[in-house]
């Protein structure tokens, strides 16, 4: 009975490898392709468009199969990488012509989302951050790594909810949870988008005693003990470029929700979804990949630490104040490297040669950009100076031994220089002279035989050898000519002398090729001994070129330094919105001015749609990250207090995954803010209430202001559509109304984006409409269906009033607008006829702000003779 194919020893050998991981794609080494099998393979030609096809088709039980080239794998691995799946690499740990019976293989490595090391060129300025949680008590301690380049943070969180929003922050792909976590939670990161992996079995982890070393709180330290464990147990290969990890804490900085950061586009546009138009798109002029990382840190948590701003401050004055010296350092910047992942690839031993001459490239750098610190002659460079360690003896090592443009790989020689090493030249001498010897042989043979297209030649499967036409067989000796092989138009032959000639050719360069890579292996561990000096040089050059961004961003579009100030009053004068001054151009912005003093704690926004009420609260919140991270900001003066937080609703988003709906999602971001927000917080409300019905909707954004205004007095932005609520002003000293202008011409709007004191005369809904291009007809009955309403105004409650006596909010805020039927009776005394009303409405839309005196006494002249006559 013949074998089935699972029976073989190759697929018995699979099968126990795929075994051990369930839920990976295993590639499995065969010869010069990695093959899946089973539903791996069926999944796999799916996902990568490649051929199905099946492992002895003839037989009863054909096995699903596919595979790909080992040389092109990193791409196919990547695309899964990409989908959220886990990839086993499974490896032929012997080699197959000597081994004897079945290759030995193992994994020598599992790619995971968070694990992943791919470099291209789109992602070599993105983290990829993979997280571990761990709960203990009522604390969740939490930790995560980018593992190539060796960063470790900890910190607790309280609830799960702040561990899900800073997944979202870093955003990580995959997070490593406890194997018994409840599958309530576990399905809520997997909604996030996130791969849930299970701790791994933990072991005795030299490492981890070196990354917990500074951390005190337990369920840090377990978390970053199960973190290790897994890329221990995945990457199978040291880790000696991670970083001692260090703890912090959200309250450290600047907080702001994944909500917040999105609202705000500092990362990534609203509308496409991408980087261009977004607060890291305008300030990133950073020269390095590094620094670009460390940039979006920064934007992420901006301090809250006056000293540590001023520091930075001072820094990029400095160089504004030295463009000479600025202008070296850009250009030495420029030269330098990814080092933060070159040292991890040292570490993990991937490294090749380029990589080392990229190494030497940027360390060559630091001697002079230290001279041109020290060139500033400033106290504040100082600390910069004493975080840049001499790494010239590296640098040396490395320019002595490798040549300057070494191969890829590491393995096929060519990659150490003439002169370094005695025996390495002794080989290549040998192998030179190798070649020389053969053209003289070549020579020899053809006048030996007469035969003169005898040629000698070399391939990997027959060795040296000397080939002889058909047409010239018989002028071959056959005494010292032995055949080899045997082609349709020619003969290959060996000989004694020839083959005495390729033992010594074939065994120099063998052995140089081992030599030049054992040498290579010392320069890497060499280097590998100065990873702590090397992440040091690039973790202060990433800061560096963060600031001098912040110099060429502040330098190009005239930002100022903000005054920082104790008390609670914010003073922007004539501040822009940095992002669309940056896409619309300086002539064509028009700046705004944001004052609140101590006392003002609520600004009420009205105007039209369209008007700029969005971007004026944006503006703001952008100026305050700004200035919190240590740039510069968009205004001719600027001052400003600390902030802790910054709440947002801004939009019309929902979480339908959630079950939530869009009204749901802006009440619960509401409520958010008014359960923590502080007396140093910043909220922005754009239009809340706008998702119900009108009495609903007005209702609640009434009260959210008042609520606000009397136990919540952080510093808030309330844009609304609600005119009513400007009245509130009134009541509550500490809200102040302002409102964004518009005038019409011609029947037409016009929006003047400038804000000014004072509410709104109107909303313009209408116009706005009419800009949009809805039909006329429909507009003509818009108008008179808005005229109709109008005479029956909305009533403001009021602590004061009650339903009987409540005024109505045109009486409170607008003199102008039409007031009730018994008011309207004692106004004229009489019932009011058309004439009268065509009057009311005539004062109504006079706009006394904008009129000269002249103008308002002429108007009031006219309708008094119209009232008299």
């Amino acid at each position: 009975m013949p074998q089935k194919t699972k029976d073989t020893p190759m697929m018995q050998q699979y099968l126990k490898i795929k075994q051990d991981y369930p839920d990976a794609f295993l590639f499995y080494r065969i010869g010069d392709f990695y093959e899946m099998f089973y539903d791996d393979a069926i999944k796999g030609s799916q996902i990568l468009e490649l051929t199905l096809t099946a492992r002895n088709k003839n037989a009863a039980d054909p096995i699903p199969m596919c595979g790909v080239p080992h040389h092109a794998a990193d791409s196919y691995i990547e695309i899964l990488v990409d989908k959220g799946y886990k990839v086993a690499i499974c490896e032929q740990l012997e080699d197959p012509q000597t081994a004897k019976g079945m290759v030995k293989r193992g994994i020598i490595k599992l790619v995971t989302p968070g694990t992943s090391l791919d470099d291209k060129p789109n992602q070599s300025t993105e983290n990829n951050y993979l997280g571990a949680i761990f709960p203990q008590a009522q604390t969740w301690g939490f930790a995560y790594t980018d593992l190539s380049t060796g960063e470790f943070w900890a910190t607790n969180f309280s609830d799960f909810k702040s561990v899900e929003n800073e997944l979202l922050n870093l955003r990580s792909k995959e997070v490593v949870v406890p194997a018994k976590l409840p599958k309530k939670q576990v399905k809520r990161l997997q909604k996030l988008g996130l791969m849930v992996s299970p701790e791994t079995p933990q072991q005795d982890y030299a490492e981890v005693s070196f990354v917990t070393q500074k951390l005190t709180a337990a369920s840090q330290i377990q978390a970053v003990r199960n973190l290790i464990a897994y890329l221990m147990e995945t990457q199978k290969r040291s880790l000696a470029h991670l970083q001692v990890a260090q703890a912090y804490s959200v309250h450290q900085y600047l907080q702001m929700d994944h909500n917040v950061q999105s609202n705000l586009e500092l990362f990534s546009s609203l509308r496409t979804g991408k980087r261009s138009g977004t607060l890291t798109w305008l300030l990133d002029q950073t020269k390095t990949a590094m620094g670009s990382r460390l940039l979006k840190q920064w934007i992420q948590r901006p301090l809250l630490q006056v000293k540590k701003l001023k520091y930075r401050q001072d820094l990029v004055q400095l160089l504004l104040d030295n463009f000479f010296q600025r202008g070296s350092l850009q250009d030495y910047l420029t030269q330098v490297y990814d080092l933060e992942r070159l040292a991890g690839r040292v570490a993990f031993g991937n490294v090749n040669a380029r990589d080392l001459i990229q190494l030497a490239t940027s360390l060559a750098q630091v001697p002079k950009i230290k001279a041109t610190l020290l060139d500033l002659q400033a106290p504040v460079v100082d600390d910069l100076l004493t975080h840049l360690p001499d790494c010239q003896d590296l640098t040396t090592a490395i320019t002595t031994t490798l040549v300057d443009d070494p191969p890829i790989s590491v393995t096929d020689g060519n990659l150490i220089k003439t002169g370094f090493n005695q025996q390495l030249d002794q080989y290549r001498d040998a192998m030179k002279n190798g070649k020389q010897w053969l053209a003289q042989m070549q020579a020899s043979e053809q006048q030996a035989t007469g035969i003169k297209n005898l040629k000698i030649g070399f391939n990997r499967v027959f060795g040296y050898y000397i080939e002889v036409t058909n047409a010239n067989k018989k002028q071959v000796p056959a005494e010292r000519y032995q055949r080899k092989q045997t082609l349709t138009n020619a003969e290959r032959y060996i000989t004694p002398e020839l083959k005495a000639i390729e033992q010594k050719i074939l065994e120099a360069e063998e052995k140089s090729k081992v030599l030049e890579h054992q040498l290579f292996n010392h320069l890497r561990e060499q280097i590998k001994a100065r990873i702590t000096d090397i992440q040091t040089v690039a973790s202060t050059l990433a800061a560096l070129d963060v600031l001098q961004s912040f110099c060429a961003v502040s330098e190009q579009y005239h930002y100022v330094r903000p005054q920082f100030t104790q008390q609670e009053k914010i003073a922007v004068i004539n501040g822009r919105h940095p992002v669309v001054e940056k896409v619309l151009g300086k002539q064509k912005y028009i700046p705004n001015s944001i004052t609140m003093d101590a006392k003002t704690s609520i600004l009420l926004i009205t105007g039209p749609n369209m008007s700029g009420k969005s971007t004026y609260m944006r503006q703001l919140a952008l100026i305050v990250i700004m200035a919190q991270i240590g740039c510069f900001v968009p205004a001719e003066q600027a001052q400003l207090p600390i902030f802790d937080h910054i709440f947002t609703r801004i939009g019309a988003a929902d979480d339908l995954i959630a079950g939530n709906s869009t009204f749901m999602v802006e009440m619960m971001e509401a409520n958010d803010a008014l359960q923590h927000a502080t007396p140093h917080s910043l909220i922005i409300f754009d239009e809340l209430g706008r998702g119900t019905a009108t009495y609903d909707g007005m209702a609640l954004a009434q009260a959210i202001v008042e609520y606000l205004s009397q136990k919540v007095p952080a510093k808030t932005l309330f844009s609304t559509h609600y005119h009513e609520l400007t009245g509130l002003a009134a009541q509550w000293p500490n809200i102040k109304n302002v409102h964004v202008d518009a005038t019409e011409e011609k029947g037409q709007l016009v929006f003047l984006h400038k804000v000014l004191p004072g509410p709104a005369d109107k909303s313009y809904g209408i116009h706005v409409a009419q800009l949009a291009g809805l039909p006329t007809s429909l507009l003509k009955n818009a108008q008179q269906i808005l005229t109709t309403l109008e005479q029956k105004p909305i009533h403001l409650q009021t602590k004061s009033s009650t339903p009987a006596t409540a005024k109505s909010i045109s009486e409170q805020t607008k003199p102008s607008q039409p007031v009730e039927k018994e008011e309207q009776l004692s106004l004229f005394g009489e019932p009011p006829t058309s004439k009268n009303r065509s009057l009311l409405q005539q004062l109504k839309d006079a706009n006394l702000m904008k009129m000269t005196p002249l103008d308002a006494m002429n108007l009031l002249f006219k309708l008094q003779n119209e009232l008299q006559d």
